[in-house]
């Protein structure tokens, strides 16, 4: 189940709102401390707990804007009504260091990504055990209006469509077990 991907490379971690992706990545990151997050910028407000530098690059959305029309994303998508990008330039500089990057992206932005860097990314789609499961994770978080939980479930039902098109997929039913599967995807020693 190993890949054959070369280090310096980019692992796309895609999946719908809900699913357990920041799980993940954290525990990830706690067990190989070599590989680097790559933190994304939203235009979009802290949720409660999220730090600056952390969790996001949360920026208005004129610098957004302005960072789009100077080539500063290597991928950027509007998501939930507000915009989301990957910054280009840490990426090539990782890269060229020959360190693994995971990034957490949308399907958009894993696509747009997998097309840009091509055989230097590695996609995986983080499953739900179930839809069901899924929306009664979303329905329960406590940090999204109504409006925003059903955009959510609309958007989570939309992704699972993309599932198909990345290298592997992996269902997070245990963290413990989802992890093992992808370091194994990755071919990292524990």
């Amino acid at each position: 189940m190993s890949s054959s991907f070369t280090k310096g490379r980019l692992v796309i971690l895609s999946a719908p709102s809900g699913t357990g992706k920041t799980s993940v990545i954290q525990k990830l990151l706690k067990q190989y401390p070599r590989m680097i997050h790559s933190i994304s910028c939203t235009t979009r407000s802290p949720r409660g707990g999220e730090k600056e530098g952390a969790d996001y690059h949360f920026i208005p959305e004129q610098k957004f804007k302005q960072m789009i029309h100077d080539n500063e994303f290597a991928e950027w998508a509007e998501v939930h009504g507000c915009f989301y990008g990957t910054p280009k330039a840490p990426l090539d500089k990782w890269l060229l260091e020959e360190r693994d990057v995971i990034l957490d992206l949308d399907v958009q932005g894993g696509m747009r990504l997998k097309n840009l860097f091509g055989s230097r990314c590695l996609t995986i789609f983080l499953l739900p055990p179930s839809v069901e499961e899924l929306i009664k994770r979303l329905s329960s978080r406590g940090t999204d209006s109504e409006e925003a939980k059903k955009l959510r479930i609309e958007n989570a039902r939309h992704e699972l469509g993309f599932k198909d098109q990345y290298d592997f997929q992996v269902i997070n039913r245990d963290l413990d077990q989802a992890c093992k599967e992808i370091i194994e995807i990755l071919g990292l020693r524990s």
